[in-house]
């Protein structure tokens, strides 16, 4: 077991059996932007790594992963930081049976990013159900999403931008309207290597496409932006 300590300071509690903490959860995390006292949710939430790097005292945060192995670490990262985080082992595709309709105000999801069978390889087991979508669709996942949040309700994921129609297919049809998105660059001479998006549920048309998110400069080094982000 190894401890990464996030840009908040908290602590999150990793294995090899379970997808690490990579740049596109540091990145949802900060493109995120739940109001004060919001109940949030981290859907698909793994070890808890959006969950904890959200973390502020006024949210009240819960996470909901089909893993409990991968649940049950999270747990034991909110105990060593001494927060409180409602972390539960269920499948998202039932999540009728976890939360009531409309409960959250604000939602967070790194969802699977490649069709099963597609894509790039992946390892057996707990790392490749995050990667490939053989646990939940995409479909599947908006659908959870629209059925947690509330009218007006927010929800933020990651995603990459190959599949980036698929996504924002599966999100208008459920009634989660995109309203921001930003292409993240390794650098402004490469192509997205993801996307973000921000959607409002039951929300009219009105799209803004935000900056380019360039995390190196063309000398190789990074942007202020990364830097802060990371802490550098």
């Amino acid at each position: 077991m190894t401890t990464e300590t996030l840009h908040n300071g908290l602590k999150l509690l990793q294995t090899e059996e379970f997808h690490k903490l990579g740049q596109d959860s540091v990145l949802l995390a900060d493109f995120a932007k739940p109001r004060r006292f919001s109940r949030v949710l981290d859907l698909g939430c793994g070890t808890g790594a959006l969950a904890l790097s959200l973390y502020r005292p006024d949210l009240k945060i819960s996470a909901l992963d089909i893993q409990e192995g991968a649940v049950e670490l999270l747990r034991q990262s909110a105990a060593l930081n001494g927060i409180e985080i409602d972390a539960q082992a269920g499948d998202l595709r039932a999540i009728r049976t976890v939360y009531r309709h409309g409960s959250f105000d604000y939602a967070v999801c790194n969802p699977p990013y490649f069709s099963t069978g597609c894509g790039k390889t992946s390892p057996e087991g707990a790392r490749a159900a995050a990667r490939s979508d053989g646990e939940a669709t995409i479909e599947e996942v908006a659908a959870a999403l629209s059925f947690v949040l509330h009218d007006g309700a927010k929800c933020a994921l990651v995603f990459r931008p190959e599949r980036l129609w698929a996504l924002l297919n599966a999100l208008q049809r459920l009634r989660l309207t995109p309203k921001r998105l930003r292409f993240v660059h390794q650098d402004a001479g490469k192509r997205p290597s993801a996307v973000l998006v921000e959607c409002r549920k039951g929300s009219a048309e009105g799209l803004v496409v935000e900056p380019p998110f360039l995390c190196c400069r063309e000398d190789g080094s990074f942007t202020e932006e990364y830097k802060r982000i990371y802490n550098l």
